[in-house]
């Protein structure tokens, strides 16, 4: 069961259902995930790089640069692959909270203005949180 933390109706309820669970149940308490304009703006943001910068002599795809961005700002760590080559050790955005995918949009637009990046309108308008 999710609980959203909003008011006190809802906080009795956690404080219930966490009385009511059997042993060995496991409760979590988090900041809240991405907003789905979050995920909205990072993937637009991502289009235009993608469409502008040419990285090292060659041009990544959005998928590829959302990679290189959280890679970036977790500063994850790098293991040689199974069949040679690099893996990135990273997290899944889906699973960043509003706080952090706030801080990987402003390492976003930080990085575009630096490559003169153009950002479609309403792309950088806020950060979404």
């Amino acid at each position: 069961m999710l609980y959203r933390l909003v008011h006190p109706e809802a906080r009795q309820r956690a404080i219930e259902a966490v009385k009511a669970a059997p042993d060995g149940f496991i409760c979590r308490i988090s900041e809240p995930t991405r907003s789905l304009e979050q995920n909205s703006l990072m993937w637009s943001s991502l289009v235009d790089i993608a469409n502008q910068v040419v990285w090292h002599g060659r041009k990544l795809t959005s998928e590829e640069w959302k990679f290189v961005f959280s890679a970036s700002l977790k500063k994850q760590e790098v293991v040689v692959g199974l069949d040679g080559g690099f893996v990135v050790l990273g997290q899944s955005t889906s699973k960043m909270t509003k706080r952090e995918m706030s801080d990987l949009l402003e390492l976003i637009y930080a990085f575009g203005a630096q490559q003169g990046v153009k950002f479609n309108e309403g792309s950088h308008s806020q950060n979404g949180g």
